[in-house]
């Protein structure tokens, strides 16, 4: 393809797939829609299909074109802050649980996007773990999301407290779900948040890896916060009457979206030994020539 088309079709590309994944600062449209959304249908979009654009990105647009996307990596690095620090911040301010969900979300996408951004292979393997990652992690923090509503018919976070009483279980699986939606270690995002960060101090500069730094503090005031306001504190008389998720079928999902989270978080090379080998060669028709391989991870004979 000539320079010139590549120069006009990436950018098209970027931000369509871009408004899909919701690239600030078209970014508003997922968490009103999200909070809206049935459970299923949050858990659906926010899980699977979001990961579509960045798919497309990884997969299309940077391979075939890499002569129009290299002026634009550098824009897009700094367009992913907007979602990373704005829409932390934004996060911050939620009341409403799927809000807060949902812009957490987008902030999540970008880091996938600071990833993508550095055209580095550990950087580009870090985005392909947080895609997975992040659609455990969004599909569960909806589901349970969805279990609070059925049982208090309310997500307002000022209106609930103390519900770690009534619901030990679904208590248990929110705060973890919120300590790996910080980046905690031991969870699925941590690994592909590390290698995004190492990425981006490669081939990005200096203030960006500095305000993503940032952005995990950020992360962890508002879902401490939601965790303390949510599951602490006196119980309400309005949910004495709320119960757990006593069966072993009600706590499956619940059980196996947390397993997954946990295994990847801790034995991350299970997924980037295999993402490694596709990475380098994307990356390596993006640079237009050869790509170093992932050491950190997968060891010098692409074992853990």
């Amino acid at each position: 393809m000539q320079s010139a088309a590549q120069r006009l079709i990436f950018p098209l590309l970027l931000f369509g797939f871009g408004i899909l994944v919701s690239l600030w600062p078209f970014h508003t449209w997922a968490p009103l829609g999200y909070g809206s959304a049935p459970t299923a249908t949050a858990m659906l979009h926010a899980g699977v299909l979001k990961k579509f654009g960045l798919y497309g990105l990884i997969r299309i647009a940077l391979p075939l074109m890499p002569e129009g996307g290299r002026p634009w990596l550098q824009i897009l690095a700094y367009l992913c802050l907007g979602n990373i620090l704005y829409c932390g911040l934004v996060a911050m301010r939620q009341k409403e649980l799927n809000q807060l969900i949902g812009y957490s979300s987008v902030a999540h996408m970008g880091f996938a996007f600071l990833g993508i951004a550095s055209l580095s292979v550990i950087g580009v393997t870090g985005a392909v773990l947080i895609m997975i990652a992040h659609g455990l992690l969004a599909a569960l923090s909806f589901g349970l999301s969805g279990y609070l509503y059925n049982q208090t018919s309310t997500l307002n976070i000022d209106q609930l407290g103390g519900l770690l009483r009534r619901l030990p279980f679904i208590g248990a699986a929110l705060i973890m779900a919120m300590l790996a939606g910080c980046g905690l270690p031991g969870f699925a995002n941590f690994p592909g948040e590390l290698l995004v960060l190492f990425g981006a101090w490669k081939g990005l500069s200096w203030f960006v890896v500095a305000a993503a730094w940032g952005a995990l503090v950020i992360a962890a005031v508002y879902m401490l916060r939601a965790i303390r306001n949510i599951l602490h504190g006196p119980l309400p008389d309005n949910w004495a009457g709320v119960t757990d998720a006593k069966t072993l079928w009600r706590k499956l999902p619940f059980g196996l979206l947390l397993a997954w989270l946990l295994i990847f978080g801790c034995f991350p090379s299970m997924l980037s030994v295999k993402i490694e080998k596709s990475v380098a060669e994307i990356v390596k028709m993006a640079q237009g020539g050869s790509a170093a391989p992932l050491a950190t991870l997968s060891g010098p004979q692409g074992k853990h």
